[in-house]
């Protein structure tokens, strides 16, 4: 039974390591991602949650970028809508459970010729518990903001990530040659 067991796990491991799958963060910091990365810089976005995501989005891409604050190549224009709904209501009327949702349209432009490159939305939602304690319910809020920024910062990195790593945001003549048979 063992045998039989090792045997289907080396046929599982050897049709994974041929699917082409390939580590999105390949090669660290000299990495075609990593250098999109480093070539972002987030546009100032309105609102408290705009700073809240701004500042999210400036700790990741400073990450990427070494230190080194941020690019120059690319801009991140960020747009958001930040909702509260009540739901959850009482034969009184009042509310006992609320959803904020925080939702991001961005666009990623090449700063030079002003064209959009990359066009996408996230978005993140939280649920929170109104209790008696105005002061209470307000500081769940505003946990839930700070959780919600982290999110959609988040979403955006992974795609921006996945947008460089598929040839998207390099200078034509810094992209690689297409490797043979595609």
């Amino acid at each position: 039974m063992r045998s039989l067991f090792l045997s289907a796990l080396v046929a599982a491991s050897l049709a994974v390591g041929g699917c082409g799958l390939r580590p999105l963060y390949a090669n660290g910091s000299k990495g075609a991602v990593a250098q999109v990365l480093a070539d972002v810089d987030v546009a100032p976005i309105e609102g408290h949650s705009g700073f809240l995501v701004r500042n999210a989005l400036r700790d990741r891409l400073q990450a990427a970028q070494g230190g080194a604050g941020a690019g120059n190549r690319l801009r991140l224009d960020v747009r958001l809508e930040d909702s509260i709904t009540g739901f959850g209501v009482r034969a009184d009327d009042a509310v006992t459970r609320e959803r904020r949702t925080l939702r991001a349209r961005y666009q990623l432009v090449d700063g030079a010729t002003g064209e959009v490159l990359l066009d996408a939305t996230a978005f993140s939602d939280a649920g929170i518990d109104v209790v008696g304690s105005e002061y209470a319910t307000i500081a769940a809020e505003s946990s839930a903001l700070e959780r919600l920024a982290s999110g959609v910062a988040d979403q955006i990195v992974a795609r921006l990530a996945v947008y460089a790593n598929r040839g998207g945001g390099r200078t034509s003549d810094a992209l690689p040659p297409a490797p043979a048979g595609q």
